[in-house]
């Protein structure tokens, strides 16, 4: 067994007494820690001021005559106020430090039951940030007897050994990660461990978090969800403040952000607090931060740093403590390298980095979104839309398909809620809405997709446009394009072989292309009559 290790202080009251063979009739905290035989001490560290050297003498006299095996250490402590939170807490992380602590050979107990209560306090503290290493201990009279032993009892700081605690925080836990999903029961499993991650962040760090992810895959509707999940926790008190950093351009980035004096420019007829001030105790959301100026980055990563910034045309700095969430679709890394990014401002921001994953990479989770959408809609018009079952069933085969490449993430997704919900009649989405709004969807993505299917679903089958590479797709769907841009085949086939029909002696055009697309079933008036 490893040694048990006591560390406590001198009761200058509850272990003082008068010298003789009554003093073995009271109940003294500290000479009672040895005298219990289901509780050995073999090292006693005793904290004492000067003051009381002759009674901590005294008690360890006492602790001798009745545990031999027990070692007493004298420390000295002394305080110009017991009672300055300050001073105590600061005295004792310096000696909590020095001790040379080795829990993997020793088992350590921390007696916090004499001492100021300041004193206690700190002790329980520092045990709970783990710079002193140990449990607590606690002792107390047992009532109605003569026991100079007392009882005492231990307390593991360690929550997650405690059964109902531990499925409480678990619950907490479950809770918070709802809250950041808005309610919606998401089913990818990628992203749900994210936000489980986000979640403890969240609550454990004012660090920056960086947001990555495609525009519309909810980089602002999760911050602000972390802004409100804190102010749940009372962790923060200030406004969330939200700004597109592709909408400051110019000289006017500099006073949006950090605000302006008076007469500091043309047009600057009053003071101006900036979006920093604003956030000042709460939180800043820097959307597109990517699109930010080197000056504007440099004066930013101080802020973030030092919590102080110059507003525009002042000589006094500003101040003010945020928290900031970044966001961005670019790559920062690569911004970086290429520099348009500032290297000491993107490694401030990297210490929490998550990468949003757009609507196409979660799939599964088009469903339940699908049913929050339908909620948003019913919350914010005051009506009420559903699907019937064919026309729900039918509009989930096509958003989870390949042929739906949601370009605009949850926004299109929301848009199309929306559109359906509006246009329904009677509050039903049917059969013939979801076909209107996939024919709508299909127009809409045309042009959109850098792999050639949105022309190309217009004239061929879904199991004809799945049977056909993707780099097949890119070259198909630019050869359409021409030919519905030319008058005629040939001048199609001029427009494509350019390039090659120079270097031919003779050359057919028209029919060349013609064998080309009859590679895919598809021929010149096929295409052009679309």
């Amino acid at each position: 067994m490893k040694p048990n290790v006591v560390i406590g202080f001198l009761g200058s009251t509850l272990d003082a007494s008068k010298f003789g063979p009554s003093r073995w009739n009271k109940w003294r905290p500290t000479v009672g820690l040895a005298m219990h035989q289901d509780l050995r001490v073999d090292r006693l560290t005793l904290i004492h001021g000067t003051a009381h050297r002759r009674l901590a003498e005294y008690v360890a006299e006492d602790i001798a005559s009745v545990s031999p095996e027990t070692a007493v250490e004298m420390r000295v402590l002394d305080f110009r106020d017991p009672w300055d939170f300050e001073e105590v807490y600061g005295k004792l992380l310096d000696f909590a430090r020095a001790e040379p602590f080795d829990p993997e050979a020793e088992d350590y107990l921390i007696h916090i039951t004499t001492g100021t209560h300041v004193a206690q306090i700190c002790l329980f503290l520092l045990t709970e940030a783990r710079y002193l290493p140990g449990r607590l201990l606690q002792t107390q009279p047992e009532r109605g007897t003569l026991n100079p032993a007392g009882i005492w009892n231990t307390i593991d700081l360690d929550l997650s050994r405690y059964d109902s605690i531990a499925t409480r925080f678990a619950v907490a836990a479950q809770e918070g990660t709802s809250f950041l999903k808005s309610g919606i029961e998401t089913r990818n499993a990628a992203f749900n461990r994210m936000i489980d991650e986000i979640e403890r962040v969240a609550l454990r760090s004012k660090a920056p978090i960086l947001l990555m992810g495609p525009t519309g895959a909810g980089k602002s509707q999760l911050a602000r969800r972390i802004y409100e999940l804190k102010r749940l926790k009372h962790q923060i008190a200030g406004t969330f403040v939200e700004v597109n950093c592709a909408t400051l351009k110019g000289d006017g980035a500099m006073s949006a952000l950090f605000g302006h004096r008076k007469g500091a420019f043309t047009g600057a007829v009053a003071d101006r607090p900036g979006l920093l001030r604003a956030a000042d105790e709460g939180m800043l959301f820097l959307d597109e931060i990517g699109e930010l100026g080197l000056d504007e980055q440099a004066m930013i990563l101080r802020a973030i740093e030092d919590k102080r910034f110059l507003p525009v045309g002042s000589d006094k700095e500003a101040a003010s403590e945020f928290q900031l969430i970044a966001g961005t679709n670019r790559d920062l890394g690569e911004a970086v390298a290429a520099g348009t990014f500032r290297d000491d401002l993107y490694a401030r921001l990297n210490l929490w980095t998550f990468q949003l994953p757009g609507l196409a990479e979660r799939r599964e989770d088009i469903e339940p979104n699908l049913d929050y959408e339908l909620d948003r809609f019913a919350e914010r018009e005051g009506d009420r839309a559903s699907f019937n079952k064919e026309a729900r069933q039918r509009y989930l085969a096509f958003a989870t398909s390949p042929d739906a490449n949601w370009p605009g993430n949850f926004r299109d997704l929301a848009a199309s809620v929306t559109r359906m919900a509006t246009l329904s009649p009677k509050g039903r989405i049917d059969m013939d809405c979801v076909e209107a709004e996939m024919g709508r969807l299909k127009r809409l993505w045309s042009g959109q997709r850098d792999d050639g299917a949105s022309v190309l679903t217009e004239i061929l089958a879904p199991e004809a446009l799945a049977e056909i590479d993707p780099f097949d797709r890119v070259q198909l769907a630019e050869a359409v394009r021409i030919c519905r841009k030319s008058r005629s085949l040939s001048e199609a086939g001029r427009t494509l072989f350019a390039a090659s029909r120079t270097r031919r002696t003779s050359a057919n055009d028209a029919d060349r292309l013609r064998k080309y697309l009859g590679r895919f079933g598809l021929d010149w008036t096929r295409i052009t009559d679309l």
